[in-house]
């Protein structure tokens, strides 16, 4: 029937007895499974009918949820997953149904996950797959609610139960992805050594397989293996493809390694990856702790990459939705060490306050695995407010705590180089001591980023002298890197040390570089430092020029092109009729708008 107004419909809707009506509820939605309209049309008559253990309704309630997930609405399917166990099904179907029910509750209500899937495993008729993936399901939303422990300690009891060797593979590679976050991990050092193993011996290239791959990629960047190893790993885990929306494997993985690529100079592609679990992700309508995730690690490649706003601005995306699904969530705390630190670059130091004050950073640290760590970037708050021995107390004690675990990549971490500068005044042998033992560290993971932004640090704690001999090798490796920012940093500050050597051209030509590159990123406290300097020099500030962050013009595009084929910068700049240094500023442009350095060059270019 159809009325000619919506009011009408009500009335002739609410005039019906209200047990005639859930009856007729009922022979609607047969009328309609009947007709081949789907149980996803007859779901919403479902929904009105009482509970009467009818296994005809749970069926149809359940492939209603798997239309519903399949069309991107997965609300609706967590409602007719709730209203199938109501019903409630047959004991051998229970366990089934409370583990749809729990992967639906995963991505916004993590906490009612792990009572729903526990409950699942109790259940007395559980097929031995069905448990393997109520297992795999319930170390996720344990981790994500911080219960790193617990989940390892699941995964462990559950691979004395398998009989597969397959099984037992994927139960350690499971293992291994939570472990490799846990802050109370007793011996991590050997977990690093037992998943080298395991990489080196895998022959095949399923997907648990290149999950492990990937994981031992992650690790090496973490521990600041060359970053040569760790693209090797990374490269081998990508080939084949990794699902961000496979709710047997999760998106941790994919995240780690798009992260991995990002450490060793390739944010750009670290960004495809990143933009590509967005799709995926909005596709099945997901917007829990998984887009929270997605959105707070692409701004932090736009941080690493010198974007300063775009980063705010996902960021703050990614908090947003971290906070709907509770305090003290791991994605809660990558959101939060996340924004302060793009606010400390942008030189807001007190919106920086203002956010570890709302959410209470100084009074506990998470017991997770999070980056940029929580505790280092308090450290680096405190630094910034000239809270001095506040900020040595909290980077020392995180970088005693990484050491520990044997992170020792000042990419993954630079508590060493913040509290190289936070001694420099007091202590400034110690600070010496302290910078150089960061650059060592850097140089082995030998990423150009990192080693530039080490020898910037380096060059605080040393005299004006040497300071302009380290922070021009720290131009010439930050040149090659698409880290914009720091590139700035280091060009106003080797202007600063040139000027006080009493060099005021050279001096005049990196502060107006570092004052152009900085406003660019949107690091207005650095870029208003290098005017500051520039006026105390006697020169007037110049007009700042505007420019397309993502467009090649022609002479970048030249000498790209020539780049991607090998040649060096010497023999580049004789095939454009000019000289080393102008290439050197073309490349270091290209670098930063595609995103790579001069390794992944080819591929950015599609060569």
């Amino acid at each position: 029937m159809e009325f000619f107004h919506p009011l009408i419909a009500t009335a002739v809707y609410r005039s019906i007895p209200p047990s005639v009506r859930v009856a007729m509820h009922g022979m609607a939605a047969q009328a309609l499974v009947d007709d081949g309209q789907g149980a996803a049309a007859a779901a919403r008559h479902l929904l009105e009918m009482h509970p009467d253990g009818d296994p005809w309704v749970v069926q149809q309630l359940r492939q209603a949820a798997r239309d519903s997930f399949s069309a991107g609405a997965p609300d609706a399917a967590r409602r007719y997953l709730a209203r199938a166990l109501r019903e409630p099904p047959d004991v051998e179907d229970r366990a089934e149904v409370l583990f749809e029910l729990g992967s639906a509750n995963l991505l916004h209500d993590p906490a009612t996950t792990i009572n729903q899937l526990r409950a699942a495993l109790e259940e007395p008729k559980t097929e031995q797959s069905l448990r393997e993936a109520i297992t795999y399901r319930l170390a996720q939303a344990l981790a994500h609610t911080g219960q790193l422990a617990d989940a390892s300690d699941l995964l462990s009891e559950e691979a004395k139960r398998a009989t597969s060797s397959r099984t037992r593979l994927r139960m350690q590679a499971e293992q291994f992805k939570w472990n490799s976050v846990r802050v109370d991990e007793e011996n991590s050092p050997a977990r690093s050594r037992l998943l080298a193993q395991f990489a080196k011996r895998i022959t095949g290239r399923g997907l648990a397989e290149r999950h492990i791959l990937g994981l031992r990629a992650w690790d090496a960047a973490m521990r600041g293996e060359p970053a040569v190893t760790a693209l090797e790993y990374a490269e081998q885990a990508l080939d084949g493809g990794m699902s961000w929306t496979d709710q047997d494997f999760g998106f941790e993985v994919p995240a780690s390694v798009a992260v991995t690529l990002m450490y060793c100079d390739q944010p750009g592609r670290a960004e495809d990856l990143f933009n590509t679990g967005i799709v995926e992700f909005e596709a099945k309508g997901w917007r829990g702790a998984h887009l929270s995730f997605v959105y707070t690690l692409l701004g932090y490649v736009r941080f690493r990459r010198g974007r300063l706003a775009e980063a705010e601005d996902f960021v703050r995306n990614g908090l947003q939705i971290a906070d709907r699904i509770g305090h003290g969530t791991p994605a809660q705390w990558y959101a939060i060490g996340t924004l302060i630190e793009t606010l400390l670059a942008r030189g807001n130091t007190e919106d920086a306050q203002r956010v570890a004050h709302t959410y209470k950073l100084g009074d506990g640290f998470p017991q997770a695995v999070v980056y940029p760590d929580p505790q280092a970037v308090f450290g680096k708050l405190l630094l910034a407010q000239g809270r001095v021995e506040e900020a040595v107390q909290h980077l020392a004690a995180a970088g005693k705590r990484l050491d520990l675990r044997g992170t020792r990549n000042p990419s993954w971490s630079p508590w060493q180089l913040d509290l190289a500068l936070a001694q420099v005044a007091r202590e400034p042998e110690l600070a010496r001591a302290t910078a150089a033992e960061a650059v060592s560290r850097a140089r082995a993971f030998g990423t150009s980023s990192v080693i530039g932004h080490a020898l910037r640090v380096a060059a605080a704690a040393t005299d004006p002298a040497q300071a302009a001999v380290l922070l021009q090798e720290a131009v010439d490796h930050l040149e090659q890197s698409p880290a914009a920012c720091e590139l700035a940093h280091a060009l106003v500050d080797h202007g600063t040390a040139l000027h006080t050597l009493g060099d005021p051209h050279r001096a005049a030509q990196q502060l107006y570089r570092g004052m152009e590159t900085a406003a660019a990123c949107g690091a207005d406290g650095l870029a208003r430092r290098a005017r500051s300097q520039l006026a105390s020099a006697g020169l007037r500030p110049r007009r700042l020029h505007t420019f397309e962050q993502d467009t090649l013009t022609v002479a970048e595009n030249t000498a790209a092109g020539h780049a991607a084929l090998g040649l060096d910068n010497t023999a580049i700049a004789a095939r454009m009729n000019t000289d080393a240094q102008v290439v050197s500023e073309l490349l270091s442009a290209v670098f930063t708008k595609l995103g790579t350095d001069r390794l992944g060059l080819r591929r950015a270019l599609g060569v």
